[in-house]
């Protein structure tokens, strides 16, 4: 029986995995655009993402009467991305070469054919054949220009607003300080003299801001719709431009790697629901892996005292039975708890003490990645612990004995022989806190954990970790797309993708930390195990 529910569990966690890489990793495969002629007389381009039979409908053979779902984007002209056409209402099927699928930074996909690009100076081409010879140079032009904007704006801009930022605090600090009328003068001028330069630098660079944003601009693709109606597409909105229908087998593989590369390396774009998942994926690691450093030692300690000092009582077994309620109790509880005591509590405090100047708006009394890995702290601890007894009391009492009779203490004994021989079970705990607090999200929603961070916790600022800045979280991500978003048809691939990502990072997390755990077993095996 139980190597019957073993093999159940494992298929049924390789059929969750099976349906995971399925369904995520088609997400980044072009289909082919597919031009369908109705017999109303209209047409709709687009690719077919499923068939399927319609309930209670039957063609005029007597057999069930099927239906296609097209994504046909251009979300700015219809309303929609997908549409339901039934089959019997199709007159003719194409694949026309020249049909191009446009990845935008805004409104999603656009399906359509070329028709002209328009400069500044005029039409600069008309012709198919001349447009793409002409779009792909421009197109790397136009990057080229976002990537100095960006530069700009993540540079020189910030640094500038950095200053202000700075100059404000330092003159709220010198309203709450006591200071001779003359003294605060004399700073409030020199304050002044400093924010007026700053703010014609910044005025400058905003200035310069918008003339580059505005040349990025200036090109524009126009298109026409299956159905004739046309739309301007500036080159500078567009992430990417592929004619799938004359793409070859190497090409497709090409975009589909370009596509993988972009949903794990890049930024989000269209409420997360476009682009890439990277700060979702840092804020997880970087969360996880504080987590694990602060849970380890305090987890450790507390399972030490328990097994190797304590006197072993009623008020031990009450505690050992407390850490095991706390494993039980619900996510959402630590949550509460950690709003309370860290953010409400310590962070309230921290501000009060250290931060006076920028109250009322708090710097660490509110959610935090800080806040955020202590309360997943909290909620694995038991975890450590009880792994760690375990492992503790695996070793057996011929070695603590003997390192008694070679003459060490028991603070030696503990620190050279016992910890060492036990760390691949403190190990294991932590694996199991580690792929725990990976996937919890509950808590995460209350002190921290938001839909959209501006700036990682990491930066090129002094000191360049801000562990009291908001963060992004995969396990989020999965349920704001997949629960949040009205687009459920257009989100739903981009959930497995996630997911898959998630799923892969909590196992080569996990796989790491196995590795080790193995190397030190072996490091530490002695005959009397």
């Amino acid at each position: 029986m139980c190597g019957g529910a073993l093999a159940f569990n494992m298929l049924a966690v390789l059929a969750l995995l099976a349906l995971l890489a399925m369904n995520g990793l088609g997400y980044f495969w072009q289909r082919p655009l597919t031009l369908l002629t109705l017999r109303e007389g209209g047409r709709v381009l687009g690719e077919i993402h499923q068939r399927e039979a319609i309930p209670g409908a039957q063609d005029a053979e007597g057999q069930p009467a099927m239906r296609l779902q097209l994504k046909v984007g251009n979300r700015d002209v219809t309303g929609v991305d997908f549409r339901w056409i039934d089959e019997q209402d199709i007159l003719e099927r194409s694949h026309p070469d020249d049909a191009v699928v446009l990845g935008r930074l805004e409104w999603g996909n656009y399906y359509g054919f070329p028709v002209a690009i328009q400069g500044a100076a005029g039409v600069l081409a008309t012709e198919p054949d001349q447009i793409w010879a002409l779009l792909p140079a421009l197109h790397d032009r136009k990057r080229s220009e976002h990537a100095a904007i960006h530069a700009l704006e993540a540079g020189e801009m910030d640094d500038v607003n950095a200053e202000l930022e700075e100059l404000r605090l330092a003159r709220r600090r010198l309203a709450l300080r006591e200071l001779p009328v003359a003294e605060r003068s004399h700073r409030e001028a020199a304050l002044d003299r400093q924010r007026a330069e700053l703010d014609a630098r910044h005025e400058q660079l905003a200035t310069q801001l918008l003339g580059m944003r505005e040349r990025v601009l200036v090109e524009t693709l126009v298109l026409e719709t299956a159905d004739g109606s046309q739309t301007t597409v500036p080159v500078g909105n567009i992430v990417r431009f592929l004619r799938p229908n004359s793409m070859d087998r190497i090409e497709t593989l090409g975009l589909y790697a370009s596509r993988a590369w972009e949903f794990v390396w890049g930024e989000p774009r269209e409420s997360n629901t476009e682009g890439g998942v990277f700060p979702a994926l840092f804020g997880t690691v970087m969360m996880v892996f504080i987590m694990s450093f602060v849970v380890t030692p305090f987890g450790v300690l507390a399972a030490l005292y328990l097994r190797e000092y304590a006197k072993q009582g009623p008020l031990v077994r009450i505690v050992r039975i407390a850490v095991n309620n706390l494993a039980g109790v619900p996510s959402i509880v630590f949550g509460v708890f950690g709003l309370g005591f860290f953010v409400y509590m310590v962070g309230g405090t921290i501000d009060q003490l250290l931060h006076p100047e920028v109250l009322p708006t708090p710097t660490y009394g509110t959610g935090g990645i800080l806040w955020a890995s202590l309360t997943l702290a909290l909620l694995t601890v038991p975890v450590v612990v009880v792994a760690t007894e375990e492992g503790l009391a695996a070793v057996p009492r011929s070695i603590r004995e003997g390192s008694f009779a070679l003459g060490a203490t028991k603070f030696e004994t503990v620190w050279r022989v016992i910890i060492p021989a036990s760390a691949p079970a403190i190990l294991t705990g932590m694996i199991l806190a580690m792929a725990r607090a990976a996937g919890e999200v509950a808590p995460l929603m209350i002190v921290g954990m938001v839909k959209l961070a501006p700036s990682l916790p990491i930066d090129g600022r002094f000191p360049f970790v801000h562990l009291e800045r908001k963060f992004m979280h995969l396990g989020f991500h999965i349920y704001d797309v997949g629960f949040q978003s009205p687009n459920v048809d257009a989100t739903t691939p981009l959930v497995f993708a996630t997911a898959l990502l998630l799923v892969t990072v909590v196992t080569l997390m996990n796989l790491s930390a196995i590795g080790l755990r193995n190397y030190l077993r072996r490091r530490y095996a002695s005959s009397p195990f």
